[in-house]
């Protein structure tokens, strides 16, 4: 079955191949319609012209699709036909991903600032605050989306401790408690951060917070135990 849909794949993607067009875009053209367009909430396609080729950035890869006309592509990694197209009141530029009827245009992934970034473009050079606003809308619209899973900043956070990235770990660590502020988890995982830097009275308030969530926490217990002796 595998096999069979493969190659269908492989066949429409010849045939498309096959009825590409040398595109001539005209230099407003690729000025309106180059930039970034957001995919989905946290992940964004780069579009680009070398010279009169269009070409794609998406998911780190570089892909160049095939043009079918100055407005309109096909990527074979997506298999599917692409169309530029402009909407009449905003005049925002978007991606439309033609279906079957191709003349029903719909307007799916929108044109965004060269400015714009995504929570985790933001997460990864640091700046927590944005990459926290930029996670907490992706909340408020699904709250069981993947692109806020819990374990997944965790191990975020642990690959920084485990290169003495302490304040890096924290502040991935702060970012999931926030995210996910009924997790003992967190907080756990967030006082050993904090231990691990020197910072012994934060490490405290969060094994206790841990603690009250877990009393089970034999980590947390121990620690908190320790600290109020001391």
């Amino acid at each position: 079955m595998k096999l069979k849909a493969l190659i269908i794949v492989f066949t429409v993607a010849l045939l498309f191949v096959s009825c590409a067009k040398s595109v001539e875009y005209s230099g407003e053209f690729k000025r309106e319609t180059s930039g970034k367009y957001l995919y989905n909430p946290d992940e964004l396609i780069l579009v680009f012209y070398e010279d009169n080729t269009l070409r794609l950035n998406w998911k780190g890869g570089d892909v160049e699709p095939v043009a079918l006309a100055e407005n309109e592509f096909f990527v074979a990694d997506l298999y599917s036909k692409f169309r530029f197209v402009q909407h009449p009141k905003t005049k925002k530029w978007y991606l439309s991903m033609l279906n079957e009827d191709e003349e029903k245009i719909t307007y799916d992934y929108v044109k965004v600032g060269d400015d714009y970034k995504t929570p985790s473009q933001y997460l990864e050079a640091g700046n927590y605050e944005k990459a926290l606003k930029g996670y907490l809308e992706i909340k408020r619209q699904d709250s069981t989306s993947s692109y806020i899973n819990e374990w997944d900043f965790n191990r975020k956070g642990y690959k920084h401790l485990g290169k003495k990235e302490y304040e890096k770990a924290i502040g991935v660590f702060k970012l999931n408690a926030k995210l996910h502020p009924n997790s003992n988890n967190v907080y756990d995982s967030l006082a050993e951060a904090y231990l691990k830097s020197g910072d012994s009275l934060q490490a405290y308030n969060n094994y206790k917070i841990a603690l009250e969530m877990n009393p089970r926490n034999q980590r947390a217990e121990r620690f908190v135990k320790v600290f109020k002796a001391d």
